[in-house]
């Protein structure tokens, strides 16, 4: 008999789980820490050329050493900022953002020594490498974009009545977005 009453009082509970999305807002969190890992896996991806690509210019720019430096210091920046996608916290993403934002310039620096060197340019390794690096760039913009796409569908269900009533009682807390590069507003100068 008292099982019989325990169950009766634990079916309220349930139905009350049930209409306020708690698996659907699991679901929710798990698509925005499924993107999450896949936004880090293509920066690692990128990381991971980075070394091939510095071998393949140093070897024919050897006094460029500032520029070599530069991008090895942005990598090991870069590769030690991480987050797990359970501390997603606005702070956290903005740290991560701005290391790889400084691997990005350091990247941009180092294919530009490769103008100055020909040869370097018409290297079967150094193209390779230089086209694998353009296809990570698309890959990272692309896994960036589908993580905002999970957090807004995410960030919308917490948010709604009367599902925001129960969301904040089990935890289900905003999870931050990517921002914009400053000046990234501004139009690049084009010069002749």
């Amino acid at each position: 008999m008292k099982r019989f009453i325990k169950y009766i009082l634990i079916l309220p509970v349930v139905i009350a789980l049930t209409s306020c999305n708690y698996n659907s807002l699991v679901d929710k969190q798990q698509s925005v820490e499924q993107s999450w890992a896949e936004v880090e896996n293509q920066y690692q991806r990128r990381a991971d050329l980075i070394p091939n690509l510095v071998n393949t210019v140093k070897g024919y720019s050897t006094h460029e050493s500032e520029t070599f430096e530069k991008v090895t210091l942005a990598r090991a920046k870069a590769t030690s900022v991480t987050i797990d996608a359970n501390d997603l916290t606005e702070e956290n993403l903005a740290k991560f953002q701005a290391a790889q934002n400084e691997l990005s310039q350091a990247l941009k620096s180092l294919l530009a020594v490769s103008e100055a060197y020909p040869d370097l340019k018409a290297n079967e390794n150094f193209m390779n490498l230089q086209t694998q690096l353009e296809g990570t760039e698309n890959r990272i913009t692309t896994a960036r974009m589908r993580y905002t796409e999970s957090v807004k569908d995410y960030n919308t269900a917490i948010k709604k009545f009367p599902t925001m009533i129960y969301a904040g009682w089990f935890g289900f807390e905003a999870k931050p977005q990517f921002k914009a590069e400053e000046g990234a507003q501004r139009a690049p100068e084009v010069q002749f």
